[in-house]
């Protein structure tokens, strides 16, 4: 009987250092895995999802997230205003939640949802990096610029209300905003 519980104690020894080394194993392979996420995998996750972000320049946007892609996401505030924000201004994001695995980012980047709102010849701000501003309409967007054309967003875009054209990398945009 002595020999049996040794024997049993023994296996239950063994079997509590397999069941730790397999918790440290699926423990390093859930760290390993969640190392893979990016930011804008966790954004696609969270479509829909109430944001506030902390921006470059010392500003803040809020608003539901509605769609993302490569190096920007769009979110809609309160009261229907779009926002075009730039992932490279980003500083920190509230109510992301926990990432999923079952959602992939857009493939297209910024200058096609700058073409977009060019295309409709919608009024914009746009914020920069370091919390200056500019508005107008967008002329022609590039590869990694676009041209703005200057003028008060409560006027349209014609050659009497332009005062200004203006140049923009992508990489000093902030935020876009459209309504």
């Amino acid at each position: 009987m002595r020999w049996e519980r040794l024997f049993d104690d023994l296996e239950a020894q063994v079997a509590a250092r397999t069941r730790l080394e397999l918790d440290a194993e699926v423990a390093e392979r859930t760290r390993m895995e969640r190392a893979r996420i990016t930011l804008g995998e966790r954004l696609v996750g969270a479509t829909g999802a109430a944001l506030t972000l902390r921006l470059r320049g010392g500003t803040s946007a809020r608003g539901s997230l509605e769609d993302s892609g490569e190096g920007w996401i769009l979110l809609t505030e309160t009261g229907g205003r779009q926002l075009l924000v730039m992932t490279g201004a980003i500083l920190g994001v509230t109510g992301l939640g926990r990432p999923r695995d079952d959602t992939r980012a857009r493939r297209f980047g910024v200058g096609s949802a700058l073409r977009i709102i060019s295309r409709d010849r919608r009024a914009v701000g746009v914020l920069d990096v370091d919390g200056g501003s500019a508005h107008g309409t967008i002329d022609a967007v590039g590869a990694d610029a676009f041209d703005l054309a200057e003028h008060p967003l409560d006027s349209p875009r014609r050659p009497e209300h332009v005062h200004g054209e203006r140049v923009i990398p992508f990489a000093a945009v902030a935020v876009i905003t459209s309504t």
